[in-house]
């Protein structure tokens, strides 16, 4: 295939849809996990309900995502170093890892705190954990963590869009678009 057709090679419409609801969802949840405790640590009820609503559904489409993906291969990267092909292989290894974890600490976290969790903000879901004081703090901890390691993550895989966009210019970026 010619540098050219690789260039144009696109996501599959359903990939770019996942993709970009995913984005907005995660740019409405971090200002919402910023916002949803008082400063005393305390969480205001609507906004925790929200983060919680916007997290599971995030979640949900995550997974759908990794699903389609079973059924449709992504187009062929353009042709790039191996260093890079292995720094995107493992930055993306490390997204999708963290778009399961992440939320699913939360719930976690949220069952021990006897939070009710709800999936797409609707529907109740089953507490994945016993109510324990220690442990709510010690999952919310460790949500707080990977959320900001996913934030890096998401802030790597920007910049490398954009470096492939504005500096190498070699359609990586459209095949998302």
């Amino acid at each position: 295939m010619s540098t050219i057709a690789l260039s144009e090679a696109r996501y599959h419409p359903v990939s770019r849809l996942l993709h970009w609801a995913i984005v907005a969802l995660i740019l409405l949840e971090y200002p919402l996990a910023w916002l949803m405790t008082d400063h005393r640590g305390a969480p205001e009820d609507a906004l925790a309900a929200w983060h919680i609503g916007v997290g599971t559904t995030v979640l949900t489409l995550f997974v759908l995502r990794l699903l389609w993906r079973l059924f449709k291969t992504p187009p062929p990267h353009p042709p790039m170093p191996a260093w890079q092909a292995l720094a995107a292989q493992a930055t993306h290894a490390l997204l999708y890892a963290g778009f399961v974890l992440l939320p699913l600490l939360g719930w976690l976290a949220a069952s021990a705190r006897e939070w009710p969790v709800h999936w797409l903000g609707l529907w109740p879901l089953p507490a994945l954990f016993p109510a324990n004081a220690t442990w709510a703090g010690l999952l919310g901890d460790a949500h707080q963590v990977v959320a900001l390691g996913l934030l890096g993550l998401i802030g790597l895989h920007v910049a490398a869009a954009l470096y492939h966009a504005f500096i190498l210019r070699d359609g990586s970026l459209r095949r998302m678009l």
